[in-house]
């Protein structure tokens, strides 16, 4: 049995143990592996807190800075750490960067870094999506330098991660820029099986209830249970929650989710 522990998040989830702190940014530990590390410290100091630390293998979902910014204190007893090329990139909205604070060599010179579009085992059962193929509407955000301009940014860079289970695979999704539809699919075609639990972020910050109901009713059916974290609106939260039911899973800083 896989265990997630979600080490970074909007909010933390129960009164113990003491010491717990959120922050905007995400992180999770899956058994040992580290996925994401949030934007301060929030993340290093909670995996201590609940004893899921140290981790030898990172898995970046993409370049954004409360995703990547907390990386440093990890990255002393990392070995390996996973990623798309583009998580590298130069990231902005508006004027402000918002991209990944570390350039690759810095990354480098700690730490062996793979970059990969395809799906990678990056652990035993545990694989790393690489670049998701979009058929629906995806979650773009900010801009990034293509030809020396700054464009829209695809995010071609996020990734989540598909955990093997019985009779299928769970996500762990960082912020699912791609879109829960197509990482959804994309994994079932990979694995050929069919996805089971979903945690992590969304990006289905929508207020507008005619682009959530769609994609609600889509999942309702298709996945057993949902864990939305971080970057999933208000809105989206309650039709989730009003769909799934008792398989919506309440979840923060410090929350473990058994696969």
């Amino acid at each position: 049995m896989t265990t997630v522990t979600i080490l970074a998040d909007n909010e933390v989830k129960g009164s113990r143990p003491k010491g717990l702190r959120a922050e905007w940014g995400f992180s999770a530990a899956i058994d040992d592996l580290l996925f994401d590390a949030g934007q301060t410290g929030v993340a290093y100091d909670n995996a201590d807190t609940l004893g899921v630390s140290p981790f030898e293998t990172i898995v970046l979902s993409h370049g954004h800075y409360d995703h990547t910014k907390g990386l440093p204190p990890f990255l002393d007893d990392a070995e390996e750490l996973y990623c798309h090329p583009a998580t590298f990139e130069s990231k902005y909205h508006d004027e402000e960067p918002i991209g990944m604070p570390y350039d690759r060599s810095w990354i480098e010179a700690q730490v062996s870094v793979t970059t990969h579009t395809d799906p990678v085992e990056v652990a035993p059962g545990i694989h790393a999506l690489g670049e998701i193929p979009r058929e629906y509407p995806d979650s773009r955000t900010g801009e990034h330098v293509q030809d020396g301009e700054r464009i829209e940014d695809p995010v071609w860079d996020d990734q989540s991660l598909a955990i093997e289970v019985e009779s299928g695979v769970s996500l762990v999704l960082g912020c699912c820029h791609a879109g829960l539809r197509n990482t959804i699919e994309y994994a079932e075609g990979v694995f050929d099986a069919p996805v089971q639990t979903v945690i992590g972020g969304t990006h289905f910050r929508s207020d507008d209830q005619s682009e959530i109901d769609p994609v609600v009713e889509w999942l309702d059916g298709r996945v057993e249970r949902i864990a939305p974290t971080h970057c999933t609106g208000h809105v989206a939260r309650r039709a989730l929650e009003d769909a799934f039911d008792e398989a919506y899973l309440r979840v923060g800083a410090g929350s473990r989710i058994e696969l």
